[in-house]
């Protein structure tokens, strides 16, 4: 079991993050790295448990 973010991105293919090992840190990657994602385009992220969808998508724009 492991989670990670899907991204929407304005550019051609999906941003997928690395797997984290809780739901927890997976968030707390995203706290920290949401500024440098919206710099690469990434406009929005999904969480996703395995293939299963935990929530979004959810905007990363201010």
């Amino acid at each position: 079991m492991a989670f990670h973010w899907r991204g929407d991105t304005d550019a051609p293919g999906a941003y997928r993050s690395q797997d984290f090992p809780t739901r927890v840190d997976a968030e707390a990657w995203l706290t920290e790295t949401y500024p440098d994602l919206l710099d690469e385009g990434v406009r929005a992220v999904t969480l996703l448990e395995d293939d299963s969808i935990v929530y979004g998508p959810m905007s990363l724009e201010p």
